[in-house]
């Protein structure tokens, strides 16, 4: 049995405003208290509002870390992604936020920071520096992220190709990628409007993990991992969920 070992909490000593807004930040005990609230009344909105229905759910890996992928067309997508997730990991899932909308003000990151328990990437000041740092914390502190490759929203509903900065993220690491897809986020809240339509069904299909353990951390492996999540999704929204174990094309990619 390994000594106990007293580590200090990743965003010590930054100001407030940093925390926020760090790739680092961890929960406390007023954050956690916010996530429980909020995801209980996400929870019940979606059921009640849009009859959130779950598909494959028993695809989630049991514990963490992985990522959950999945197409984007609305502001709903990142809550209606985590919803199913287990309760025990509420304090450990990131959706990955884009900085220049939920972190530009004051209000919006203190919002996004301890309600969704999102983390921030600047889409126009995106490094390879940034990515680094997920891909470090997903792999030393495990944990969920909620991740959009298109980059932003699908302006009219229609999948758009996927972005290689998922390939960095886990190419040659055995942090599984969940293909997920969503239906019906889009008619409940598009991207013209500010508030969700309530009783728009909405459906999630989430497909077996993909492992990309022996896929090469370079420009060729990050783009056949991204060729291949991007065609996971897409077969998910016209063939429904696999199930898991339903052999290797579905759950590993060879180098």
């Amino acid at each position: 049995m390994e000594p106990w070992e007293l580590k200090p909490a990743r965003d010590i000593g930054l100001p407030i405003g940093a925390s926020l807004r760090s790739l680092q930040r961890e929960s406390g005990l007023v954050s956690t208290g916010l996530h429980w609230a909020w995801w209980t009344f996400i929870q019940a909105y979606l059921v009640l509002g849009h009859r959130l229905r779950v598909h494959g759910r028993e695809n989630l890996p049991a514990q963490p870390p992985y990522i959950l992928v999945a197409n984007h067309t609305s502001h709903l997508d990142a809550l209606v992604l985590a919803a199913p997730l287990p309760w025990r990991f509420r304090d450990r899932v990131f959706p990955i936020a884009a900085g220049d909308v939920f972190f530009e003000t004051p209000m919006m990151a203190t919002f996004s920071a301890f309600f969704l328990n999102a983390l921030p990437m600047w889409r126009k000041s995106c490094g390879p520096h940034a990515l680094q740092e997920l891909r470090e914390r997903l792999l030393t502190d495990p944990c969920v992220y909620v991740l959009f490759p298109e980059g932003g929203r699908s302006r009219d509903g229609k999948m758009q190709p996927f972005k290689k900065g998922l390939g960095m993220l886990v190419a040659e690491t055995p942090v599984p990628v969940v293909p997920c897809y969503l239906e019906g986020c889009f008619d409940a809240l598009p991207p013209n409007r500010r508030v969700p339509r309530p009783g728009r069904q909405i459906t999630v299909r989430i497909g077996a993990p993909l492992d990309f353990s022996t896929l090469p951390n370079q420009r060729t492996g990050w783009e056949q991992l991204t060729q291949t999540v991007e065609a996971a999704v897409r077969g998910l929204r016209s063939n429904g969920p696999r199930p898991s174990g339903s052999g290797e094309p579905a759950c590993a990619v060879a180098p």
